[in-house]
């Protein structure tokens, strides 16, 4: 009898690694935390569509926005860990949100297993083309010539663009008015049609508009000027080194995910984030690509969380 429940045992465990290696063999959903249209959502859909050719399977996606990124993240924290429910964790949810609206229901280290970082972007700052700014200066001067009366949009409150707003505000020493969205894409939405005067958005997002001409750029926050919009100067080049800043965005799933498919979707995001096409794309919108271990994502999420906390306190932003 011993004899047989030791082979059955060995079975059972031998059986793990079959059905864990046989993933995924239905659809598979990536939860983005915001709305259609931004960033997250658009460096999302590229990954989904390369990612789920990799695997076979199709990759669905599903916006869940809400409370600067916090809602879909929760989400997903939450799921069953069967490598079914993907998070595309962004800084916002992870980093700055849990300490502006003062704690979560989850952990972003212990809930999480943080697999692959997908892209890093700078934000740029754009304006309505009837706005009579022209530089980043002229906007910078107007702002303190009319303290709490020049507005900017972001797509939401919590998020890295919300907080280089903020930022802005004390390197100035002069009041802005933040208007919060549910997305950068309801955001520009209304910075185009004038509604919002200026708007604080991830590079990526923000890019065809300003190519269409719908936005103007004033600048860009990254430490060098972006390839794709050499004409768009650095807000430090400008006098603002205060100012440097980058969203980033990756691949994360529920705690306790099998680890052979924790192993598989980072060894899977490293080739997509090599393939040519998503290359280029990257480099047509302003992302910047990277590639990371989980153990290295996860010392880089755990990096952001111990900056930004105190950066967050410090700065007295408010959810809204």
């Amino acid at each position: 009898m011993l004899y047989r429940r030791s082979v059955i045992a060995a079975s059972l465990v031998a059986a793990l690694p079959a059905r864990a290696q046989a993933w995924p063999t239905k659809p598979i959903k990536l939860v983005v935390p915001y709305a259609p249209g931004g960033t997250t959502d658009v460096i999302a859909r590229m990954i989904a569509e390369h990612l789920g050719q990799r695997l076979g399977q199709n990759i669905i996606v599903d916006n869940k926005p809400g409370k600067g990124a916090m809602v879909g993240t929760a989400l997903v924290a939450k799921a069953a860990p069967d490598g079914y429910t993907l998070l595309m964790s962004v800084i916002s949810g992870l980093s700055i949100s849990p300490t502006l609206y003062g704690g979560g229901d989850f952990d972003p280290m212990g809930d999480f297993i943080h697999v692959s970082l997908a892209s890093r972007n700078p934000s740029v700052l754009v304006v309505n083309p009837g706005s009579s700014a022209r530089t980043f200066q002229e906007y910078v001067d107007y702002a303190k010539a009319n303290p709490g009366k020049l507005a900017f949009a972001t797509s939401g409150a919590g998020s890295s663009n919300h907080l280089l707003g903020a930022r802005l505000e004390q390197v100035i020493g002069a009041a802005l008015v933040h208007v919060p969205y549910r997305g950068a894409g309801p955001a520009m939405i209304d910075t185009i049609a004038g509604n919002v005067p200026s708007m604080f958005d991830s590079l990526p997002s923000a890019a065809p508009h300003i190519k269409a001409g719908k936005v103007r750029a004033l600048a860009v926050s990254s430490e060098q000027r972006s390839p794709a919009f050499p004409d768009v100067p650095t807000m430090k080049e400008q006098g603002f080194p205060d100012l440097i800043s980058y969203s980033w965005f990756g691949i994360s799933v529920p705690a306790r995910t099998p680890q052979p498919i924790v192993d598989r979707l980072a060894s899977e995001m490293q080739a997509v984030l090599k393939e040519p096409a998503v290359v280029k794309r990257w480099e047509e919108i302003g992302a910047e690509g990277s590639t990371m271990t989980p153990a290295e994502f996860s010392r880089f999420v755990q990096a952001e969380i111990d900056k930004w906390t105190p950066v967050v306190k410090a700065s007295g932003a408010k959810p809204d």
